[in-house]
This record gives C-alpha cells, sequence and structure tokens, in this order.
C-alpha cells in the first residue's frame, strides 16, 4: 500500500472524520475520500461504518488499521536510521588500541572503513593497556580495543573474541607441518618472546612456570612487527595470537601453529565504550565494522 494512503487511514481514526482529517493533513477532503474507497475496492470489502458523519472501523478495518499503524512506525524507525547514517557520513571517530592491533588488525579495517565512509575521519592511538583505559574514561577516544581487560561497571563491552596462542613460524619450518605444538617443542628453538609489559608475555609466563619450563628468550621485543620480521629472516619463532600476524598468515608468508598446552589459556580481545552516553553516528559505524570484522576473523578459524 502507497504511504499516502496509510497516513490518510491513519488520520481518519485519529480525527474521526474525513473532513477533520483533510484539515489537519491540507488536504482536500475528496482526495482523502477517493484514496479510501479505491483501498476498500481492492480489499473487496468496507474499511468504515458511516453512521451519522462519523466513521466507524469495521472489523477488518480494525485489521488493516493495525497493519497501517506498524508499517508506519517502521517507515519512521527506518527514516531516523538513514537520517543517522547519512549523519554519520560526515564526523572523526578515535580507536584507542594496542600497537600490535594497530600494526596487525587495524590497517585493512581502517582502510575498508575509509573507502565504506569517506567522510569520517579515524584517528588510531596505539598504546599500553592501561592507557587504553585512561584514554576512554577522559574521552580522548570513543572506542577502546584490547586484549585481557578486566570488567568493569565504567564500560560497555561491545565485542569480544577469543583467540589462542601459538608459534608463528616460517613455512619451511620444520613446526609449520604439525596441526598443533607444545611449549616443550618450541623450546627447541630460538624464542623471539613479547616483553613483560605485553599480556600475552604474562599468560606464557604462567604456562611456562606450570610447565617446569624455563624461559629461554632469544628475543624480546614490545613491537609484534619486529617480531614477524625476525621469524621471517629467520631469526627463530614468535609465540603470539594469530591476529598479531593475520596479514602474513593470509598471504602464507608466516604459518600460525596453535599451542595445546592446557595451561595455557585463549586471549580475549575486547571492543569497549563508556557505560554512560551513547556513541556518535561516526563512532557506531566504526564499532559496528570492527564488530563484524571480529566476528568473521573468529568464524573463519582465527578464534575460538
Amino acid at each position: 500500500m502507497h504511504a499516502r494512503v496509510l497516513r490518510y487511514l491513519d488520520e481518519v481514526v485519529r480525527r474521526g472524520s474525513i473532513r477533520k482529517a483533510a484539515e489537519a493533513l491540507h488536504v482536500a477532503p475528496t482526495a482523502i475520500n477517493r484514496q479510501i474507497l479505491d483501498l476498500e475496492a481492492e480489499l473487496g470489502a468496507p474499511l468504515f461504518e458511516r453512521i451519522q458523519r462519523r466513521l466507524r472501523l469495521t472489523p477488518l478495518g480494525e485489521m488493516v488499521l493495525a497493519h497501517v499503524r506498524q508499517t508506519l512506525r517502521e517507515h519512521d524507525a527506518l527514516r531516523e536510521r538513514i537520517a543517522a547514517y547519512n549523519a554519520g557520513q560526515q564526523g572523526i571517530v578515535t580507536v584507542a588500541t594496542t600497537a600490535g592491533l594497530a600494526g596487525s588488525l587495524l590497517p585493512a579495517l581502517v582502510h575498508d572503513f575509509r573507502r565504506r565512509h569517506p567522510g569520517i575521519a579515524v584517528r588510531v592511538l596505539d598504546l599500553p593497556v592501561a592507557e587504553i583505559v585512561a584514554a576512554l574514561a577522559e574521552g580522548d577516544a570513543e572506542l577502546g580495543l584490547g586484549y585481557d581487560l578486566a570488567p568493569t561497571p565504567a564500560f560497555a563491552t561491545l565485542a569480544a573474541g577469543e583467540w589462542p596462542i601459538g608459534a608463528v613460524v616460517a613455512p619451511g619450518h620444520p613446526l609449520a607441518e604439525q596441526s598443533s605444538a607444545l611449549l616443550a617443542e618450541c623450546v627447541g628453538y630460538p624464542l623471539i618472546l613479547p616483553v613483560a609489559t605485553m599480556s600475552i608475555r604474562g599468560l606464557l609466563d604462567d604456562a611456562f612456570v606450570r610447565a617446569a619450563i624455563p624461559v629461554p628468550a632469544a628475543v624480546e621485543a614490545g613491537s609484534t612487527v619486529l617480531m614477524r620480521r625476525l621469524v621471517m629472516l629467520g631469526a627463530g619463532i614468535a609465540l603470539l595470537n594469530p591476529l598479531d600476524a593475520i596479514e602474513e598468515l593470509e598471504a602464507g608468508t608466516l604459518v600460525f601453529v596453535p599451542l595445546r598446552d592446557p595451561a595455557l589459556p585463549l586471549q580475549r580481545l575486547t571492543l569497549f565504550a563508556r557505560a554512560r552516553g551513547s556513541l556518535d553516528s561516526a563512532a557506531s559505524l566504526m564499532a559496528e565494522r570492527i564488530g563484524a570484522a571480529l566476528k568473521a576473523l573468529s568464524g573463519g578459524g582465527a578464534g575460538h
């Protein structure tokens, strides 16, 4: 049914007469009457009982009115979403995240977002985890993305996923042919480990202790980019999660071998925002894009 006749019918019911509806809508009464008569002819039954200049809905009219009002509500909601979407085509959004994610997950994601929304500028702050939380709390960023963040009432989780830790090796490495490995197998090769300030290092250290294995790091680095480059140069193997080397894994220049040690937990990645207040259109669009990317990667085998 055309939007015009829906509005006409709704207004006639609200006003109780075609004349009053016409005055409210600033149209001729004959226009409204013709639309209603055409609709009744299409449906094959009257919508109104005409009683002393007043109109009362028939049972069919009641059913049609319920449909009309639901359709009008959905139409109005759609217009609001379109307006919000259009408003979101301009603006700026700031994402606070770790240096590792800024150098692995976010380049392709930001590029895709900018291609979809060229009017929105994107700022990416690469920070330690504690500073990510501070950036959101102080309003320096709308979105935070980090690993193993403790839940707090001050922030709302928008998306999350868990990823295994594993050995990142060159394609020709002996471990590359295995479907999984143990920490004990990794220590036979030069290890390239994250520095102690990175959340993944704490998980690795705990697992080494529980397995009664010393931590013989050949290289410690605070940059996952450096770690990946060292692996490709043949300096050893890195212990990371697949998101830390996503571009190289997709290109086939590195191989990820998950670790199956029971003492080694999954690494949880969380997208969060301040619990109070609502995100503007630009931040909402970015949150949706990051959430969709995490879901796709997790479903594609990079996660759970």
